[in-house]
């Protein structure tokens, strides 16, 4: 536990299960302290080896941190913008607030009320920050290059994870839903295949309970294709990095998205990738003459599968788009850069006379 004196940022978590949200929190708090940024977290779901408060520090925010005027509160939902106005404005505590927003959609509102009344609003993505209605500063999502990295030797990673390693490997990464598109990489695959005996797909990533008949269907329809021995569905991992630096091609299929981190990890692992134009997508790749991968209309099956066998046809393509996508995520999307930026934004509340 933190001694709340010494913190200047407070990093809320208000949501107990796993999500893109708390997996940001999780991967950026450990860098922002190696910049010296005296950031700790509140609230559940989060790894205990983060620096920590508790509720019952919360009265302290009354009285400055050292050296300092406020503290700032890093919101990143709705439920956390609101107990910070109601901490800063009713009970006058000695607060600025941030809010994140990953939303591509109208606000309702609710959230546009909470958002009117931070201090500073942070955007994932230029396309995110169209869609707010105060100023914003934009900032993309990093990646740690220290967990995300190309494999030494291909086979090698494969055959790790007991996967052929004289196959080719195709990849769909994420919850296995509706939304994740998970049916658009099946179907693809189920299409491709047949005529590619040396490649094999795996979808790697949790149906919950809601999503199983989902999955389910998704397994009939490989089985009745005869390919359950090639499209694999291998679960959910910890050690997703491992799986990346199996793979040779990575395919995005989300129908709607936030953000979305996967193309960036396969980037990052020197893994050419196909992505529908969701969330950040069109701003992580690029297409053309320098390529780094091949966006596509989201839902658009046919589309998927052109896209996706013009890699699997073409390993010279695959290679140069892979290597280029490695350059970019190390020299434009590192996780330092993003907590660097974030870093600034703080500074600017934490120095501020009123």
């Amino acid at each position: 536990m933190e001694n709340i004196s010494d913190v200047e940022i407070i990093a809320p978590n208000f949501k107990q299960r796993l999500s893109g949200v708390t997996s940001t929190i999780i991967q950026l708090i450990p860098v922002q302290r190696a910049l010296g940024q005296k950031v700790a977290t509140l609230g559940p779901g989060l790894p205990g080896s983060l620096p920590h408060i508790g509720y019952l520090a919360l009265p302290s925010l009354w009285r400055r941190p050292k050296n300092r005027r406020f503290r700032v509160w890093h919101a990143r939902r709705n439920i956390e913008m609101l107990p910070a106005i109601i901490l800063r404005d009713i009970l006058r505590m000695k607060l600025k607030i941030v809010f994140t927003s990953a939303s591509q959609r109208k606000h309702s509102g609710w959230s546009k009320f909470l958002i009117r009344r931070m201090d500073a609003v942070i955007a994932t993505s230029n396309r995110t920050a169209a869609y707010l209605e105060v100023p914003s500063t934009t900032i993309m999502h990093g990646i740690d290059t220290q967990r995300f990295f190309p494999a030494k030797d291909k086979a090698t990673a494969k055959a790790a994870l007991g996967l052929p390693a004289d196959r080719k490997i195709a990849g769909c990464f994420g919850r296995v839903r509706h939304q994740k598109g998970t049916d658009l990489f099946v179907d693809s695959m189920i299409s491709l295949l047949p005529a590619r005996p040396d490649w094999i797909a795996i979808v790697a990533g949790r149906a919950t309970a809601s999503h199983q008949a989902f999955e389910t269907e998704l397994k009939d329809r490989v089985k009745s294709a005869g390919l359950t021995e090639r499209i694999l569905f291998v679960g959910e991992h910890t050690n997703i990095p491992d799986w990346y630096r199996a793979l040779d091609l990575f395919i995005a299929p989300q129908r709607w998205e936030g953000f979305g981190l996967t193309p960036l990890e396969a980037m990052a692992t020197q893994v050419p990738v196909v992505a529908t134009d969701v969330g950040a997508f069109s701003e992580l790749l690029v297409t053309g003459k320098d390529e780094t991968g091949i966006l596509i209309p989201a839902s658009e099956l046919a589309a998927m599968t052109g896209a996706a066998a013009s890699f699997m046809d073409d390993p010279e393509r695959r290679m140069r788009a892979g290597e280029r996508g490695l350059s970019g995520a190390i020299g434009s999307f590192s996780i330092k850069g993003e907590a660097s930026s974030i870093g600034a934004v703080y500074e600017k509340l934490l120095s501020s006379a009123n």
